[in-house]
């Protein structure tokens, strides 16, 4: 039997917010080249020059990278980041406890001590999800910045009583005046269209497979389980398997052997080679079916936003415009999917905010697999899963996934490595202050797959690189 050895976790090098796994050492990878008509939206609606688009783009991979390995370092005293500059070439990094600020500015990032911590803003935002908003309130979402909870509305009496009936501290709570009437964009028209029932029309978010099923993702507002699709040419095409419309608001559709899932972004050359999320303050594009390539950036993270329908949370608001006929559309940074537009206000002419579901909860709520290009370096070996991701490892050395909590549940894992390595994976729960493996896959080869049944916690993954080096993928479904 071959001897096992699990290094410290203040031995692996974590990369970024989604699971984006490195060896350490390890040098930052250039990121993918973008599509020219993604570089001209950002020099378009951020008012950036060529070199200042190219060189954001390179900013927000390195900070990326480093604001993941940073946020694993500060645990539960992590108190959010954000990018700033036109450029994107500073980092600030918050957290609640004064005696981690060598540890943030170590890695190149400025510190912000402050009263509350993420975990600390989040349970106070739970209450207000918990509560029913009432419609002046149209959206209210956590503010790292401000390090409050931003309540936005139309009447302050009534803002007031919604967070006091939460049970809310008043003092944690930023009231700010809002005319916003957000709505979801329904009758989407030209592009990448399809019609829901002969009816409605909306736009394709991403291509997806489920197993050996393809579709795509999109709006939950769209349609509902069991309504069928036609394309933009009203060719037959798909039914909605799942769809989930207030509350959420995302949805796939399966579609028939007439139509092929490509990583291509409808109406332009951009392609889609994962789904890391971006942080905030980061840059992001939009393509609809109405107003085409629009860009800006993130603002918020994990949003609640009421429309007249009910209060969708989880979505991520931006500064980008959107119109009636963009709903279901696509989101990327760089060459990573982030979402499908759900709602907003305002328009392109004057601007607006809008906001996207983020794809990745979609991936994982279906067991849906992201349409990417290339292949997995060892042959394509894992499929069917919820989400996949890419890393390397040395011979000897480990990479390890952000920590993430998960439900009670079946946790799926799959690895592909390339041919002629013997790389181990593992799946560890965090009990106390110790990561211990609950569960492994380490036969003598490159892939492996993990199947484990386990309790409500804290976990992470592990690959260890028992001999060989190279580069690999990742595939797994969380509960």
């Amino acid at each position: 039997m071959r001897s096992r050895h699990i290094l410290s976790a203040a031995s692996a090098l974590t990369m970024g917010v989604a699971l984006v796994l490195s060896s350490a050492p390890a040098a930052v990878a250039a990121p993918a080249k973008p599509a020219p008509s993604m570089l001209e939206a950002l020099q378009r609606d951020l008012n950036l020059s060529a070199e200042q688009a190219q060189l954001r783009l390179v900013n927000e991979a390195r900070l990326g990278k480093l604001e993941g390995k940073v946020r694993t370092d500060l645990g539960a005293a992590f108190g959010g980041s954000w990018l700033s500059g036109d450029t994107a070439n500073s980092l600030t990094v918050a957290t609640s406890d004064a005696s981690k600020v060598g540890v943030i500015q170590a890695g190149g990032a400025k510190a912000q001590v402050v009263t509350r911590s993420l975990g600390d803003l989040t349970a106070l935002k739970d209450r207000l999800d918990a509560a029913t908003a009432p419609q002046t309130v149209p959206v209210y979402y956590v503010d790292v910045k401000s390090n409050s909870v931003v309540v936005e509305t139309r009447d302050q009496a009534a803002a007031e009583a919604f967070v006091a009936a939460a049970g809310v501290d008043k003092a944690a709570v930023t009231f700010v005046a809002s005319s916003e009437q957000p709505v979801p964009y329904y009758d989407l028209r030209g592009g990448d269209a399809y019609y829901i029932n002969n009816s409605g029309r909306c736009s394709i978010g991403f291509s997806v497979t489920r197993g050996s099923t393809p579709g795509f993702v999109t709006a939950g507002h769209c349609g509902t389980t069991g309504s069928s699709t036609q394309g933009y040419n009203r060719v037959a095409q798909g039914t909605f398997q799942g769809s989930s419309f207030p509350g959420n608001d995302y949805a796939w559709v399966a579609v028939n052997s007439n139509w092929v899932p490509t990583p291509t972004v409808a109406g332009t050359s951009a392609t889609v080679s994962g789904s890391t999320a971006q942080v905030v303050g980061g840059s992001i594009c939009r393509s609809g079916s109405t107003t085409g390539w629009h860009c800006g950036t993130v603002q918020q993270i994990g949003t609640s936003v009421t429309y007249p329908q009910g209060t969708v949370s989880g979505v991520t608001r931006t500064n980008v415009c959107a119109e009636p006929g963009d709903s279901g559309g696509s989101w990327i940074s760089g060459t990573q999917a982030q979402g499908v537009t759900s709602g907003g206000s305002g328009n392109c002419s004057v601007g607006g905010t809008t906001y996207f579901q983020p794809v990745n909860e979609i991936l994982s709520v279906y067991g849906l697999t992201l349409t990417t290009t290339g292949t997995p370096p060892g042959g394509g070996t894992c499929s069917g899963y919820a989400a996949t991701t890419t890393g390397s490892v040395s011979s000897g050395g480990n990479a390890y996934g952000a920590q993430f909590t998960a439900n009670a549940g079946t946790h799926r894992l799959c690895l592909d490595g390339p041919n002629g390595v013997d790389f181990d994976l593992y799946l560890q729960r965090l009990s106390g202050s110790t990561w211990t493996n609950v569960a492994s896959g380490t036969s003598s080869g490159p892939d492996e797959t993990v199947t484990y049944n386990g309790t409500a916690g804290t976990y992470r993954y592990r690959v260890h690189g028992y001999s060989g080096s190279g580069s690999f993928t990742l595939a797994y479904t969380r509960p």
